[in-house]
């Protein structure tokens, strides 16, 4: 679960991380009078999607000259300005795809002189298990093509879960960074409220680009984004709250409320598949025979009727769709009750598309025969390789 950056700097604030003074709008003059709040003269006020690259974006509905989604502002007049032609429109940015979204909400902080920018990230290292901290000088670029183009100014450090963040860590960062003296023990103090933030709330991404150094000689976070483990929400229902549902996928937020792991993805042909891992081999598959798949959908191994339906149902919401494989190895879960649900689905939604399923395991034999007395236009498969050959040529046909 991803948050927006006003979100993220209130809540890394709480575990003593400094950041600008700001506040979040939903309206123009929301905007307006929260500049009044700020002490000036200078005013940043930023365009709030879970997306990165606002400020070299472009707004569709706005000229090619237009600016992007963070600007600055030296007067009541011109937040309102700003405001008004980032609220409502669509932001598109080198993360959102040609298709860009819609700011609904923004965020208006202090300005600051800023002397140094720096990159600093806490992260899951999947290789090793542990927490990596990912600094750079390279602060204000995308981290991307630093990796690419300078590797070499990208440091990494893992925590042993063992002993956790201890002084040397923050010292590692400071050189990193190039700091010393004063600004040093800032950096360190900045690591340690991350590290705090990113075990007290379960985060699986903590991300500072820039971290900067005033012209005050403070360290500061000037934006931030975070992201949460979804598995782990259940143990911080307040900042399951912080939620931005108009920021997903309306289908991923409809699967969410069945537990379904969905994923929508650009082909045509549908996946309802139990398991991560033959879910998996089930779009290679497809796409090893010419096709794409247009969705990632993992009913899991205990699902029932209601959840199954709920699954087909979703997949064929999307339009993109043109067919549909279920592939389906019954273990925990019974192939009599996946027939059951792809049928009350197929009722209740008219299905119009082909639709080829593949059915192992337990209970196979009475699914495959409910499916064969539904009177329902399902083609059978026998393996993961048929089903794969039936429904690519199903969807040529089709078309």
């Amino acid at each position: 679960m991803n948050i927006h950056e006003y979100q993220a700097k209130e809540l890394l604030a709480k575990f003593g991380v400094a950041v600008p003074q700001g506040y979040a709008a939903m309206s123009v003059e929301e905007a307006v009078e929260a500049s009044k709040k700020l002490p000036g003269p200078l005013y940043v006020v930023k365009a709030q999607i879970h997306a990165g690259g606002r400020g070299k974006g472009k707004f569709k509905e706005l000229g090619p000259d237009a600016k992007g989604g963070v600007r600055l502002a030296r007067t009541e007049d011109e937040v309102r300005h700003a405001a008004g032609e980032m609220l409502g429109n669509t932001l598109v940015t080198i993360q959102t795809g040609a298709e860009g979204k819609q700011v609904q909400r923004l965020y208006v902080t202090d300005g600051v002189d800023i002397a140094k920018e720096f990159y600093l990230a806490l992260l899951v290292d999947r290789a090793t298990g542990r927490i990596a901290v990912v600094a750079s000088t390279e602060g204000g670029m995308d981290i991307e093509d630093v990796a690419h183009n300078t590797p070499e100014k990208i440091t990494t450090i893992t925590i042993d879960p063992a002993t956790g963040l201890m002084p040397h860590h923050g010292r590692a960062v400071a050189a990193a960074l190039k700091l010393e003296g004063d600004l040093a023990k800032q950096a360190a103090k900045v690591l340690q409220g991350l590290y705090n933030a990113f075990l007290g709330t379960d985060a699986s991404q903590i991300e500072i680009n820039p971290l900067a150094v005033t012209d005050t000689g403070q360290l500061m976070v000037l934006d931030a984004k975070v992201g949460f483990d979804s598995n782990a929400m259940f143990r911080h229902p307040d900042l399951a709250e912080l939620r931005d549902l108009t920021e997903e996928d309306p289908m991923e937020v409809e699967a969410s409320k069945y537990d379904l792991a969905y994923i929508k993805l650009d082909g045509d042909i549908g996946c309802m598949v139990n398991g991560a891992g033959l879910a998996m081999a089930t779009m290679d598959i497809i796409k090893l025979h010419g096709a794409f798949p247009a969705n990632f959908l993992d009913v899991g191994g205990g699902a029932n009727k209601e959840k199954v339906t709920a699954a087909f149902k979703i997949i064929l919401s999307d339009p993109a769709v043109k067919g549909i494989l279920v592939n389906i190895f019954g273990g925990i879960m019974r192939c009599d009750i996946i027939a059951e649900g792809i049928i009350a689905a197929a009722k209740e939604v008219n299905l119009g598309v082909p639709l080829v399923v593949r059915l192992e395991g337990t209970n196979v034999e009475e699914g495959k025969r409910i499916l064969a007395e539904s009177g329902l236009p399902i083609v059978a498969a026998n393996d993961l390789g048929d089903a794969a050959q039936k429904i690519v040529a199903q969807v040529k046909q089709a078309a």
